[in-house]
Parts: structure tokens; C-alpha cells; sequence
């Protein structure tokens, strides 16, 4: 599966105030235009926390590890709507309880993203979808610490990790 280019996203400010729209591949084109994305870190009652693998054909940061879901909110739709449908599509999950612990900016040479970020606690099996993501598993929070740096995570996560989900666990 290949995300369509013409997907139209919402455009907001800052304070997540729908202000227009433009297609994906504008807003991920180079213009920097914000619009608003959801993401979900999945923490088994062990600590372990859950991280899918991007496919290939992504067109951004492809193949790397990142947050265990993460995707656009649709126009039409409100982050809540767009968390439980990418998190279904995704990881084929229903029943769990997100706790939003942050909203921030996301600023990149290629994109700006308006970050909408939760957390949950989930033991039973995932089933990540193979046509929407490259695999997905658990890893330590010391296996995570080993691997900060060395290309293996997105510039995302890694930002997302260390200055918003770590310290929101202490």
C-alpha cells in the first residue's frame, strides 16, 4: 500500500485551529505547511513499549523503527477519531485507554506536524497491518537507550522519546 499524495490533510495553528487544506504531498513537499498527526506509545505492564517498523515505500524516514502508531488526522475529523482509526488500521487494536500527555510542533526541513501525543498500557497480542507498516515488537527501555543515535529509530521517536514519554513516566 502507498499512501495517495492527494490525500487532502487539514491545515491548523498552532493551537490546533483548523485554518485550511492541502494534499499530502504538499504538506510533505517541502512547504512546511502544519497540519495535525496522532501518536500512540503501547507500554505492555512490563515497561517494554511497543514500535513498528515503516515500510520502505513510506516517504518519510522509510524503514526506520518509530512510535508504535502515528498518523495524519483526516480532514473531517478530530484527533480522538483519528487516534482510534489509525490505531485500528494499524495495529488491529480496539480496546485500550489513550492518556494524551502532550501536543507539540514537530519542525523538519521537508514538514511541520502538529504532534497530538498519548500513551497506553496493553498486554494482549498486536497484529500490526503488513500492508501499512514493516513489523512491530517490543523493546526495553534499556534496548531503546542502546540504540538512541545509530540511525535505527526516526528522528521523531527519538526527539518524542527522550524530552516528552520518558519524563512523563517518572
Amino acid at each position: 500500500m502507498i499512501d495517495s499524495l492527494d490525500d487532502m490533510l487539514p491545515l491548523v495553528d498552532e493551537n490546533g485551529n483548523l485554518t485550511g487544506a492541502a494534499t499530502r504531498r504538499e504538506c510533505h513537499g517541502g512547504s512546511r505547511l502544519l497540519h495535525p498527526v496522532v501518536h500512540l506509545h503501547v507500554f505492555n505492564t512490563a515497561g517494554d513499549v511497543y514500535l513498528q517498523k515503516r515500510p520502505e515505500w513510506k516517504d518519510i524516514q522509510p524503514g526506520k523503527w518509530d512510535t508504535a502508531c502515528g498518523g495524519h488526522v483526516d480532514l473531517g475529523e478530530n484527533v480522538e477519531q483519528a487516534l482510534r482509526r489509525e490505531v485500528r488500521e494499524e495495529l488491529g487494536i480496539t480496546d485500550y485507554e489513550p492518556r494524551r500527555i502532550a501536543q507539540y510542533v514537530y519542525d523538519s526541513q521537508r514538514e511541520r506536524e502538529l504532534v497530538f501525543v498519548h500513551t497506553a498500557v496493553y498486554d494482549r497480542p498486536i497484529r500490526p497491518d503488513t500492508t501499512e507498516l514493516a513489523g512491530g515488537r517490543f523493546w526495553s527501555r534499556q534496548e531503546i537507550g542502546e540504540s538512541l543515535g545509530k540511525g535505527i529509530f526516526t528522528p521523531n521517536f527519538e526527539s518524542e522519546w527522550c524530552d516528552i514519554v520518558l519524563p512523563s513516566l517518572s
